[in-house]
């Protein structure tokens, strides 16, 4: 009988950061991954005296470590009474992704992390202390300035091989700290597939002996923390600027709710230093990098295009952030289009 191994990754209910899952099942070949389960006692998402969790794949693609017939399956975590999760965040994130269907939401996200050997980052002296000081290291070259590219590069093929929409990689301004960048894609499948890189980032690691952090501030001190710049657009801000302060106004009014669920530990990266706005509160700007929204220059220029939201960390969950931004940016469009139908109604009963 022919078979292939369907690696099942999910999402667990680690607190503060949650964490990523996974294990192998057998699949007879020309089936699709089926619903499996595990153990939720030991993922922090059930107790031991209902432990039952269910496994409910919503994307699947090649495997490219193992190759062959073999898949990866990302799912959504699901009750035995067929309810998502509590932990379970792609859920909502789709609901809203649909509900604006209209606005044909676009994300593009910078992916930053660290690379750690033991208890040093990758780069920093075995011996103690500190290399020098940041500035050469961002899309720096050489043995003396980068640190770990063979692991990058690997995952770079790793994430080719799977199909993801990977659009680009850089060494970052800290030593053995790196980005990736995936998109553009809606809601909820560039949650899906950044969750699959983060996963493919860990597991490429493994033989190298190398492990990666997403932690926001992984070295105190005057070095450059971690995020994960989101990049969004509505169809109307691709085609006219006009679109664009309004989605600025509408996410300073929600700031405190976005920083309360950008990532565990924001309040030691966003400190106004190393190239970030404070989280205590919001700014924007043309070609800004120490605003919480920056408006690219060429975005200016063309009178069109995109924002980039600098203040979600590398440890968030993208499908919140997504939701999030989509549930604020839409929401705010679609009840000032509603208010102008009403004015518009009134003005004609006049």
């Amino acid at each position: 009988m022919n078979v292939y191994r369907a690696e099942y990754i999910w999402i667990d209910g680690t607190e503060p950061t949650k964490k990523l899952r996974s294990k192998t099942k057998i699949v007879p070949s020309g089936e699709e991954p089926p619903i499996w389960g595990f153990d939720g006692s030991s993922t922090q998402q059930a107790t031991g005296d209902r432990s039952d969790c269910v496994l409910q794949p919503v994307f699947v693609c090649p495997d490219p470590i193992r190759r062959g017939d073999d898949k990866l399956v990302l799912c959504e975590v699901m009750l035995v009474s067929g309810d998502p999760h509590p932990t379970n965040t792609r859920r909502a994130c789709a609901e809203t992704a649909k509900r604006y269907a209209d606005f044909d939401m676009w994300f593009g996200i910078e992916q930053e992390y660290t690379f750690f050997k033991g208890a040093r980052p990758l780069g920093f002296p075995d011996s103690g202390g500190f290399p020098a000081p940041q500035g050469g290291y961002y899309c720096g070259v050489g043995a003396d300035e980068v640190f770990g590219r063979d692991v990058v590069e690997a995952h770079l093929d790793a994430c080719l091989r799977a199909g993801l929409k990977i659009s680009g990689i850089n060494a970052e301004v800290m030593p053995g700290q790196w980005e990736f960048q995936v998109g553009p894609l809606n809601p909820p499948e560039i949650g899906d597939q950044l969750w699959l890189a983060r996963w493919l980032l860990y597991r490429v690691g493994e033989p190298f002996g190398v492990s990666a952090t997403l932690y926001p501030k992984p070295v105190r001190g005057d070095w450059n923390g971690a995020g994960a710049h989101t990049n969004f657009s509505t169809k109307q801000m691709r085609a006219d600027y006009d679109a664009i302060m309004p989605a600025i106004e509408a996410l300073e009014a929600k700031h405190d709710l976005h920083i309360a669920n950008y990532g565990f530990g924001i309040e030691e990266r966003l400190t106004g230093l190393h190239e970030t706005a404070s989280y205590r509160e919001f700014s924007y700007g043309v070609s800004h990098r120490g605003a919480s929204v920056r408006i690219p220059w060429q975005v200016a220029k063309d009178r069109k295009g995109y924002l980039e939201d600098r203040r979600p960390n590398a440890n968030m969950d993208p499908y919140v952030v997504t939701r999030l931004i989509t549930d604020t940016v839409c929401g705010a469009a679609s009840g000032a289009k509603g208010k102008s139908r009403e004015m518009a109604a009134a003005a004609a009963g006049d």
